[in-house]
């Protein structure tokens, strides 16, 4: 038997200071927020699931557990949660939401639907600056909002720039509480004359600099504030540069002059528990959508009293959903425990959980094999088979809806040529990597969108051929790879994307002559470093978040916040908008179709491999629904010892970060010492 020093491995986990948990497992990464309008990554989606709740739950069908067997995939799908029921017009466009009047927050407080309606807002204003808000655009006049797009005859809300004794902010930095606002109607703009741009200044530089620019533009408004006529006033965003622009009237220091969300956006609360919403088209994925935590509720008063982040400490933090933020300690655990006030609390059996922070997978497996574990959501590569073996009861593997890749910079001046990004695309051993390091059945990706979807298949694949990427590397002006500068790939700095970035560079050096050099960043740093396009190459996933190719493809549209790759094709966006309002499903395939074959074509990314799931979960835990989204409501998880427990003996294995499991006793359950699980 083969013995880990777990003390000197270097994170600082304790299982002796605390009380037991019931159900314990690996969350990745620090994370980074979670608050829904600003997280992106998967560790903090565990939490705001756990934390919040939607309209609507993803949830496999009642009885699945009976109807589905070990190691099958469950079907899940948009279930009542927050809203207990709801209905659609008959033209798709309109959904009334029915929220529970037994719904309430951690702190007694009824949930309504103008929690809703404050935080669809809070997502979608401009100053939150939400990665996810994209996903509220299917909304009447969300995209408006969002990107602060007003034109002639539009009710408008213009938010004043006070002092806060007179109205104003608190907190400048702080949007909520808003400062004063005023309403009425836009009837003039005066803009600045535009600005000359030198011919070598690119679009984005460009843009960027019209938009700072434009803040000195004017907006003459009919303003009509309650109790008093209405009257003409005129705003901007910056008064100094505008006062040379207009002098007919006073103008007004204004934070923000956006479209009237209450008139212009179709979200409403018709009352304390009606919601109701309008798209702009049939969206058939919509309840999914509200099932997804960009679209969940926050508490208004939790947030405008303390301020963002502070709001989500865990002494502050006011949720909806099952469980409760204890504590969280860096470099070691979340503690949530069960929420007495949540609707369904007589059916969640969890009374504690810990989400332990961490980023190395032998370490996690090492855990889970002493005992400390109930679910490592991930394991080492190198150890799959022996899993596989000897751990057979234990190991939930199956298909999932998610795509490994990676970004390409295509404004850095090495990559900015398509060729040279599908030569190295084509020069990637997919097989290779699938079959000799992540070992589980991922299947290679030679497309972006991942096989299964009901009515969709992709363009033709873009395989592995040396010859044609020899043949595109030198019509780049790179023969063999001379003259070509290193390419640097970023990861986030976890032991199998570290592993799989050294296959590539070794593929592109063999296939290419082209040299790389890897950089492993930790997440916070990483997802900064990709969001800024602070790199050359850079690993990435997408876990799908809903069943639908959209998913995959609205991501490259030019405007998408979680494109960062900086490339833009005007003939792209117009098949995805299309495809957004095509009813027709075989023509909307089509479209998609067309739109992945341009995708392929000039590689602002290079797809490596479609998952399958890797979970470790104890026999003991019950209620772990495995489902291609690898989404696991912990709300529905049971512990369920069995009856020999009591003569269960320590776990004895240990993984030594080689392709080596020693097995101790396997025939037993692993009991945890020192309390938590």
């Amino acid at each position: 038997m083969l013995l880990l020093a777990i003390a000197g491995v270097g994170w600082a986990i304790n299982f002796s200071e605390l009380p037991p948990a019931d159900f314990t497992f690996d969350n990745g990464s620090e994370i980074q927020t979670i608050d829904q309008a600003r997280a992106t990554g998967e560790p903090e989606n565990r939490i705001i699931n756990a934390c919040f709740e939607g309209l609507l739950s993803t949830l496999p069908e009642a009885g699945w557990e009976q109807k589905y067997p070990f190691g099958e995939n469950v079907p899940v799908s948009p279930q009542p949660a927050a809203a207990e029921r709801f209905e659609v017009s008959e033209d798709g466009r309109v959904y009334t939401f029915h929220i529970r009047k037994s719904a309430k927050w951690s702190d007694g407080s009824p949930v309504t639907a103008h929690d809703f309606t404050f935080s669809w807002m809070r997502t979608l204003h401009p100053e939150t600056a939400s990665q996810y808000s994209f996903q509220l655009h299917y909304l009447v006049g969300a995209l408006e909002y969002n990107t602060a797009v007003v034109k002639l005859g539009d009710p408008l809300e213009i938010e004043l720039d006070l002092p806060a004794s007179q109205g104003g902010r608190r907190d400048p930095i702080q949007l909520f509480p808003r400062s004063k606002i005023v309403r009425g109607q836009l009837v003039r703009m005066v803009d600045p004359a535009p600005l000359e741009h030198a011919a070598d200044v690119d679009a984005d530089t460009r843009a960027a600099k019209d938009a700072k620019h434009l803040e000195a533009r004017v907006f003459i408004v009919n303003v009509a504030e309650p109790g008093a006529r209405e009257e003409l006033r005129a705003f901007s965003l910056d008064v100094p540069r505008s006062q040379k622009l207009f002098s007919e009237l006073p103008i007004e220091p204004a934070h923000h002059v956006l479209p009237d969300f209450e008139k212009t956006v179709g979200v409403k609360a018709l009352d304390d528990h009606t919601l109701e919403v309008t798209l702009i088209n049939r969206t058939a994925y919509f309840p999914a959508l509200t099932a997804f935590y960009p679209l969940y509720p926050v508490n208004r008063k939790c947030v405008e009293t303390f301020g963002s982040p502070d709001w989500t400490k865990p002494e502050n933090i006011v949720g909806n959903g099952p469980f409760k933020l204890q504590f969280r300690r860096i470099r070691d655990r979340i503690r949530l425990v069960k929420s007495d006030t949540y609707w369904d609390a007589a059916n969640v059996k969890l009374n504690i959980i810990d989400a332990l922070a961490i980023k190395s997978e032998t370490t996690a497996l090492n855990l889970y094999l002493k005992g400390n574990l109930d679910w490592a959501t991930i394991v080492p590569a190198a150890t799959i088979p022996t899993i596989k073996k000897d751990y057979a009861d234990q190991f939930h593997t199956a298909p999932q809806l998610t795509v490994y890749f990676y970004r390409i910079n295509t404004t850095h001046p090495s990559l900015k040529n398509p060729k040279l990004r599908k030569a190295l695309s084509l020069a990637i051993d997919k097989q290779n990597i699938v079959e000799f390091i992540t070992k589980a059945g991922e299947s290679p990706a030679w497309t972006i969108v991942p096989p299964g979807l009901t009515g969709y298949e992709g363009p033709p694949p873009l395989a592995y051929d040396i010859a044609q990427a020899k043949a595109l590397l030198a019509e780049a002006g790179y023969p063999d790879g001379s003259g070509l500068p290193p390419i640097e790939i970023l990861y986030n700095d976890v032991d199998l994307h570290r592993t799989i970035a050294e296959r590539i560079q070794q593929m592109w050096r063999q296939n290419l002559g082209i040299e790389a050099k890897l950089r492993g960043l930790e997440w916070g740093v990483y997802l900064d470093a990709q969001q800024n396009l602070a790199y050359q190459v850079c690993r990435a996933g997408w876990v799908a978040d809903y069943p639908d190719p959209n998913t995959f493809l609205d991501l490259w549209t030019s405007e998408n916040t979680h494109n960062q790759t900086g490339w833009k094709n005007p003939a792209y966006d117009k098949l995805i908008a299309a495809a957004a309002i095509e009813a027709d499903t075989q023509k909307r395939m089509s479209l998609f179709r067309d739109a992945e074959k341009i995708l392929l074509e000039e590689c602002p990314i290079l797809p490596v491999y479609f998952y399958v799931s890797k979970n470790m979960v104890k026999t003991r835990v019950k209620g772990f629904c495995p489902n291609v989204l690898n989404y696991h409501p912990l709300k529905i998880i049971r512990i369920e010892e069995p009856a020999t427990a009591s003569a269960a003996i320590p776990g004895t294995d240990f993984y030594r970060g080689d392709s080596s499991v020693i097995s101790g006793n396997q025939s037993h359950r692993a009991v945890a010492q020192g309390g938590a699980r």
